[in-house]
C-alpha cells in the first residue's frame, strides 16, 4: 500500500471533552489528554496529530456523534475475500433448524442480523452451536416445527429475520411476539400475515401492518394463498419456506408485480438443497407438496455477499481498479450478481471466474450513464445511485419503490445525500434519476447521514472517488450486515 503522510487538526468543544474518543478500524492512536497541550479557540480545543501513514478511514467521536470520514480515493485496488451473504446466512440458518438431522454452516455472515436470527433460534429451542472465530454454526434440526411453546422474540431491524420467523412460527403450537426497533415498526408485513391467515394460520399484526406480530400457533392447514409481491419477495420467500409442514398442500400465486425474483429463485434452490421441491410456474404460481420435512445436506458453505461485493467492485469501475472479489462469481445463485453486468454496460471491464469477479476500466474509457429497470437488484442499485455521480449524462434508476420501506425511506435519503454531495435529483415515486456534479466534481467538506441504514452509509463512501474526503455519520450502521467495511475499504485505498 502506498504510505500518505498528512496533518489535521480535531476541534472538539469544551463541554464534550470528558466524552471525547478518537479511533482508527485497524490501528489505534491517542490524542495527547493533557489540557496544558491544547489550546483554547472560540470554546474549542484542538491538538494536533500529525503524520498518519497510509490513507485509512479515520473514527471521531465527539459525545454521541460518532462519524467516519474516508480519505480522498485516487484508486483502489487489490482483492478482497468476500463476507458470507447476509440473505444466505439467514436462510440456510432457519432451514438447518427445521430440517432432520445435523448440519454445519460455514462462512456464515458474522453480523447484527445474523446475531438476531442464531439468538431467536436458541430461544426457539433448536440446538446451535456458534463459532464465530470460525465463522462456522452447528445447528441440530427439530425435524419439524420449534419446540418453544411461548416466546417474545426482538429482532432489531433484521427483515431476513422477521418475516421467515414470522411463518415458521405459524407451524408450532403456542403463543409467540415477535417485535424489534421504531423502524421495525414501520415496516410492512400486513402482506405476509394475510398470505398466512388464507393458510390457516392465526397470527395479526399492528393496525398500521407492521409489527409487532402476535401469533396463536396451531399449524398450517394449507390450501390456496394469493399475496402480493409488490413489497417484499421476502414475504413470497418465507411461505415457501414453511409450507412443506403444512397440513395438505400448498399453492400460492402472485396478484400482481413480483419484485427481487432473484431472491425467491435463491430460496427455491435452497429449498432444493434441503430436499423440497417448488413446482414454479414463470414466478406467478408456486405449489408445494405439505407433510414434508426438510433432510439436512450435512454441510452448506455460503457464498459471498453479492451485495457486499457492489461496493468494491463499483469502486474499481470509478478509479480503474482492478479490484477482485473473491466468494462469488458466475456460479453464484445470488440475483444481486447481475449489478456487474450493468457496470459492463456502463464502460467497466469484468472478468469472471466461477467464485471470483474482477472488474478495471481503461485508461481513456468513460463510465456512461444508464437508464435501468432494478426491481430485481433494489439494494445493489443503491450502490449505482452513487457510481452515477461519476458517469456522463444522467443514470434513472426505475421500478425501486421497495427502497421506501426498507431500513429508512431510501428515495427520501439517496435524493437528499447525493444533492448534497452536488447531483442535481430527480426523485419520483419509484425512480430515481441522477445528474453527475457540474464539471464531474464532488462538493468538498461535505458530512452525509446514513438514517441508521447500512447500505446508505457504505454506497455513501464511494463518493469519495472523487478525490475529496467524504464524512459519514453513525458508521457503526453497517454492523448490520458488515460490520469491518471500512476496515476492508481501507486496505484497497492506493
Amino acid at each position: 500500500m502506498k504510505e500518505h503522510s498528512f496533518s489535521f487538526v480535531t476541534l472538539i468543544p469544551t463541554r464534550h471533552i470528558a466524552h471525547f474518543s478518537c479511533r482508527r478500524p485497524s490501528h489505534c492512536f491517542t490524542l495527547r489528554r493533557n489540557l496544558h497541550l491544547c489550546r483554547s479557540e472560540r470554546g474549542f480545543l484542538t491538538t494536533p496529530v500529525s503524520h498518519l501513514q497510509s490513507p485509512e478511514c479515520t473514527y471521531l467521536k465527539i459525545g454521541d456523534m460518532e462519524t467516519v470520514t474516508v480519505p480522498g480515493i485516487n484508486n483502489m485496488s487489490g482483492t478482497l475475500v468476500l463476507p458470507g451473504s447476509k440473505s444466505l446466512s439467514n436462510r440456510v440458518l432457519l432451514l438447518s433448524a427445521l430440517a432432520k438431522g445435523t448440519t454445519v454452516v460455514e462462512n456464515l455472515l458474522e453480523s447484527e442480523d445474523v446475531s438476531y436470527m442464531l439468538e431467536a433460534l436458541n430461544i426457539l429451542g433448536a440446538k446451535v452451536e456458534y463459532e464465530p472465530k470460525e465463522k462456522k454454526a452447528r445447528i441440530e434440526g427439530c425435524a419439524g416445527p420449534f419446540p418453544a411453546a411461548k416466546a417474545e422474540l426482538f429482532l432489531g431491524n433484521a427483515g431476513t429475520a422477521m418475516r421467515p420467523l414470522t411463518a415458521a412460527l405459524c407451524l408450532g403450537d403456542g403463543e409467540f411476539v415477535l417485535d424489534g426497533v421504531q423502524r421495525m415498526r414501520e415496516r410492512p408485513i400486513a402482506d405476509l400475515v394475510h398470505g398466512l391467515q388464507q393458510l390457516g394460520a392465526q397470527v395479526t399484526c399492528s393496525e398500521t401492518g407492521c409489527p409487532p406480530v402476535r401469533i396463536k400457533a396451531n399449524g398450517l392447514r394449507g390450501g390456496r394463498a394469493i399475496v402480493s409481491g409488490k413489497m417484499s419477495s421476502q414475504f413470497l420467500s418465507s411461505l415457501l419456506m414453511t409450507s412443506p409442514y403444512s397440513k395438505h398442500d400448498v399453492v400460492i400465486e402472485i396478484q400482481d408485480e413480483l419484485i427481487s425474483v432473484p431472491y425467491v429463485a435463491m430460496t427455491i434452490e435452497l429449498m432444493r438443497r434441503f430436499g423440497v421441491i417448488v413446482e414454479n410456474e414463470n414466478y406467478r404460481v408456486f405449489r408445494i407438496a405439505g407433510n414434508q420435512c426438510y433432510s439436512s445436506p450435512s454441510s452448506y458453505f455460503v457464498e459471498g455477499d453479492a451485495s457486499s461485493a457492489s461496493y468494491f467492485l463499483a469502486g474499481g469501475a470509478i478509479t480503474g481498479g482492478p479490484i477482485t472479489v473473491e466468494g462469488c462469481g458466475s456460479d453464484s445463485i445470488q440475483g444481486d450478481i447481475r449489478f456487474v453486468h450493468v457496470l459492463e454496460r456502463m464502460g467497466a471491464t469484468v472478468n469472471w471466474t466461477p467464485h471470483s469477479i474482477t472488474v478495471s476500466r481503461g485508461k481513456g474509457k468513460i463510465l456512461e450513464g444508464i437508464d435501468e429497470d432494478c426491481v430485481d437488484i433494489p439494494d445493489a442499485a443503491m450502490t449505482l445511485a452513487v457510481v452515477a455521480l461519476f458517469a456522463e449524462g444522467h443514470t434513472a434508476l426505475r421500478n425501486i419503490h421497495s427502497w421506501r420501506v426498507k431500513e429508512t425511506d431510501r428515495l427520501a435519503a439517496m435524493s437528499k445525500e447525493l444533492m448534497k454531495l452536488g447531483a442535481a435529483v430527480r426523485e419520483g415515486q419509484d425512480y430515481i434519476v441522477i445528474y453527475p456534479p457540474g464539471s464531474g466534481k464532488i462538493r468538498k467538506n461535505v458530512t452525509v447521514s446514513t438514517y441508521n441504514d447500512h447500505r446508505m452509509a457504505m454506497s455513501l463512501s464511494l463518493a469519495a472517488c472523487g478525490g475529496c474526503p467524504i464524512t459519514i455519520e453513525d458508521p457503526k450502521c453497517t454492523w448490520k450486515t458488515f460490520p469491518n467495511y471500512f476496515e476492508e475499504l481501507s486496505n484497497l485505498i492506493r
